[in-house]
């Protein structure tokens, strides 16, 4: 049976593009009420008032998931202005696209904080509100496909998913006795800002990863919109499952590149040779 959603509260970050914009109006649509987190006032406040369209009641948080109070201020609103959250979908991340051996150690810890240590310590902080007031909830942390397999110039950002993934597996048998579901979405190629932001990180322009902000390694059958995710989400939300896909074709690649990995070291290969005219192998700068 599926749950209803009007009324019930969702915390989201990186709430002002892309897949968790999407969420944010879906949920908005539901009849949810949202607490959205992202570094960008503008855009936080177009996405509200086109929530609140929708009859939602929204509290906005501009700063930066790694910053350590940030995650204790996205709850408290939720609890002080909408009566507690009873979704939360811990979304923020980045990625870029290097040589390992070029990547320097500042830039790795900080893809780690974002994407793996920021996202795990909203969860956990959201785990020990719900099981102290006994009601009960719903973690998503929005990982990835690459968490099942990397992808040539991509194998931090690929660790920080997979490691995010695993730990949420393990949450989610940890506090299932507790009445509290832990979810994580595997998302294919998106059409958002997400591989924009990522060329720039990675030192290239957007046009040389791709183009209409789609990489180049990425089939266009295989492009979704953020949209697609988000439905997706609101699915689980109602039925909740360990694990959001978007694309059953990705998924049994997956579990095919897990059987035979000559099979991915074969994909793999192609894609690096694809990719490497735009990565020079250079020390790290910093």
């Amino acid at each position: 049976m599926k749950r209803s959603l009007s009324g019930k509260v969702i915390v989201i970050t990186g709430a002002s593009s892309g897949i968790g914009a999407a969420t944010a109006i879906a949920c908005a649509r539901k009849g949810m009420h949202l607490v959205l987190g992202g570094r960008r006032a503008d855009r936080l406040e177009e996405i509200a008032e086109r929530a609140r369209s929708h009859g939602a009641k929204v509290e906005l948080l501009v700063g930066d998931v790694c910053d350590h109070a940030n995650a204790e201020t996205l709850l408290d609103l939720a609890d002080e202005r909408l009566g507690g959250a009873d979704v939360v979908f811990s979304n923020a991340g980045y990625s870029f696209e290097r040589p390992f051996t070029s990547t320097s150690d500042a830039e790795l810890r900080r893809m780690f904080e974002v994407n793996f240590f920021a996202s795990i310590e909203l969860g956990r902080l959201a785990a020990a509100r719900w099981i102290a007031s006994k009601r009960g909830g719903h973690l998503i942390l929005c990982s990835s496909c690459v968490s099942k397999f990397p992808l040539p110039y991509q194998g931090i950002y690929a660790a920080t998913k997979a490691a995010q993934a695993m730990v949420a597996r393990s949450m989610r048998h940890e506090l299932a006795p507790l009445e509290i579901e832990v979810s994580t979405v595997h998302p294919i190629t998106t059409r958002t800002e997400f591989f924009d932001t990522a060329a720039a990180h990675s030192g290239f322009e957007a046009s040389q990863a791709g183009k209409d902000g789609v990489p180049d390694h990425a089939p266009r059958f295989f492009v979704q919109t953020p949209e697609r995710v988000a439905d997706a989400i609101l699915r689980a939300i109602q039925s909740p499952r360990s694990e959001i896909w978007t694309s059953w074709i990705v998924r049994f690649s997956a579990a095919l590149f897990t059987l035979f990995p000559g099979l991915q070291d074969r994909v793999m290969s192609r894609q690096a040779a694809s990719a490497r005219p735009r990565h020079p192998i250079e020390p790290p700068t910093g």
